[in-house]
């Protein structure tokens, strides 16, 4: 199953492609550039415009005095609410240090003390601080221009502005590269292929799924909506995590919304209610540091309790020196929306943030499908299990890119000749579709969901597909292949899977809050639910038999 697009009009062959330029998609290209393969960067804007340049908490690892890898993992399955893979973990925690080293050995300059040691602050979930950080609360943008410069100094072949649309396979089943579109003049323009062995995802979240998101524009689930097509396994796209100190930009303010870090709360900033009473205390042993997931929650209680649309965080107690030098970028978001948080409470809400869920892979990355490999948002290897530790997500982009170019440079092959395109093509949406769609995932599958909210979501998706695939539209204009359209039906493609999966789901865990089940059900749900699409794009979501993920590929093909 593929998207509506003309053929490629040009091709590229390289030993590797890989989609997406943020820390896991370049780690992965500079890895495998290193050991000498021709390595191919497919990225959708420019190479440092994605999702990591706007992390502001930091890179969690095991640095600082008396800190452990298995305190680290310790409260990382804490927070993944009983479904975090261990193996994934451990090996996240215990390669984690040596591959920020690496990371500054790159060029990324991270805060230090004064007598040079790399300044480490604290985030929620975590019972020590180990979170490095840079320009205060710009820790992307510092991670994306060292290695957008490293790229650049390394002279690999990048493709920007352009939109991965499909997988391409051989007569095996394999994967052998990606179709795109390159949007705009250049060398490369229009629908084109790059042909490889070995496809990297890297493509990011689908933030933008949802009306209210922390998630830059081009968060349209790309990577997620490709592998479906494919015939892909994605897992867990239900655990959506919602970030509970987001901006709030006014009633019905919609797309990316100003973050304000889990470090402000790092450094002592209390969540408090109108009133000026802190909330958090007695919810949790570590208050306004509890997991994400307990403190989203919180918060939106206290919305609903009060009936208002926010809630206060309250730093004022930094003074103007501190705000100015530990969270400059924070400071100045707030006052350009008319906010001093020296002088006055933040007011701020829950919003999508992360995707603990995505494309199924093995601990090298693997999918389902053999050369075809996912790491960073767009993949779930185990590492986050129910929510996402504060400050995991760039570290499992380093350690789990690194370990798939180790692994694709160990079984590299030759390059495949990929099938002629052909097969059922999915009916295009219109661009306004886009808004629709979000606002129907954010009534229905947001924060709070329920039986009947899910239901409604999922049949008003169902009748957006079906007018798609109508041939008397009525007033509707006929949807043609672009950027707006592919992304619109992108989107549409994880809501669906994503409503499915939260709909099958019947307890609270972790990120995902049933209000109709609002209990924890490990006997019945301590596993993973499994998402695919078959050929009639019906969705079909099947949970594992334990907490344990089963192997993504047969043992035969394992060892190719």
């Amino acid at each position: 199953m593929r998207l509506h697009a003309p053929a490629p009009g040009w091709s590229i062959d390289a030993d590797v492609v890989v989609v997406g330029s943020g820390v896991a998609g370049l780690t992965a290209a500079l890895r495998c550039d290193a050991a000498g393969l021709h390595t191919v960067v497919v990225t959708k804007t420019g190479l440092g415009d994605g999702s990591t340049r706007w992390a502001q908490g930091g890179i969690a690892s095991a640095h600082g005095e008396g800190d452990t890898p298995q305190q680290h993992l310790d409260d990382t399955l804490v927070a993944g609410a009983g479904l975090c893979d261990e193996n994934a973990v451990r090996a996240l925690v215990t390669e984690g240090p040596d591959a920020v080293r690496r990371l500054i050995a790159t060029g990324a300059h991270f805060d230090t003390s004064p007598e040079g040691d790399l300044h480490l602050t604290r985030e929620g979930g975590h019972h020590r601080r180990r979170v490095v950080h840079a320009g205060g609360d710009a820790t992307g943008a510092e991670v994306s221009r060292a290695l957008v410069e490293a790229v650049r100094a390394a002279a690999l072949l990048t493709i920007e502005n352009a939109l991965v649309l499909d997988l391409l396979t051989d007569i095996e089943g394999r994967a052998a590269g990606v179709t795109l579109h390159v949007m705009g003049e250049g060398e490369h323009d229009g629908v084109g292929a790059v042909r490889a062995p070995a496809v990297v995802l890297a493509t990011g979240g689908m933030g933008q799924v949802f009306s209210a998101t922390t998630n830059p524009s081009v968060s349209t689930g790309d990577g997620v909506a490709l592998a479906l097509r494919a015939g892909a396994e994605v897992s867990d796209l239900e655990f959506v995590q919602f970030h509970p100190t987001v901006l709030f930009l006014g009633s019905g303010s919609e797309g990316r919304q100003p973050l304000v870090s889990e470090a402000v709360r790092g450094e002592g900033a209390h969540l408090v209610n109108a009133t000026g009473t802190r909330f958090m205390l007695g919810q949790h042993e570590l208050a306004e540091l509890a997991p994400r997931d307990i403190v989203a929650k919180a918060v939106s209680r206290q919305m609903r309790l009060h009936d208002t649309e926010h809630m206060y965080l309250d730093a004022r107690h930094f003074g103007g020196e501190m705000w100015q030098a530990r969270f400059p970028t924070i400071l100045a978001a707030c006052r350009s929306h008319g906010i001093d948080p020296v002088k006055e409470p933040i007011p701020v809400f829950p919003a999508a943030h992360h995707a603990a869920g995505g494309v199924r892979t093995d601990l090298h990355g693997r999918t389902t499908i053999p050369g075809l490999y996912a790491c960073g948002e767009v993949a779930c290897n185990g590492v986050h299990g129910a929510n996402r530790l504060a400050s995991n997500s760039l570290l499992e982009g380093l350690v789990f890119a690194e370990r798939i170019a180790r692994h694709i440079t160990a079984t590299s092959r030759n390059r495949p000749e990929p099938e002629t395109l052909e097969g059922t093509t999915l009916p295009l949406l219109a661009p306004d579709s886009r808004l629709a769609i979000q606002r129907i995932m954010t009534k229905g599958a947001g924060v709070v969901r329920s039986s009947s909210s899910l239901a409604e979501a999922a049949a008003q998706l169902e009748s957006i597909s079906a007018d798609a695939d109508s041939e008397t539209p009525g007033d509707r204009k006929p949807a043609v292949p672009g950027v707006e359209s592919w992304e619109a039906t992108n989107l549409l493609c994880v809501a669906r899977a994503l409503a499915a999966a939260a709909q099958s789901r019947e307890e609270t865990r972790g990120c995902h809050w049933r209000e109709d089940h609002d209990d924890r059900k490990d006997a019945a749900w301590q596993r993973h639910l499994i998402v695919t699409m078959r050929p009639d794009r019906s969705l079909d979501v099947r949970a594992t038999a334990t907490a344990e993920f089963p192997p993504t590929l047969p043992p035969l093909l394992q060892e190719r």
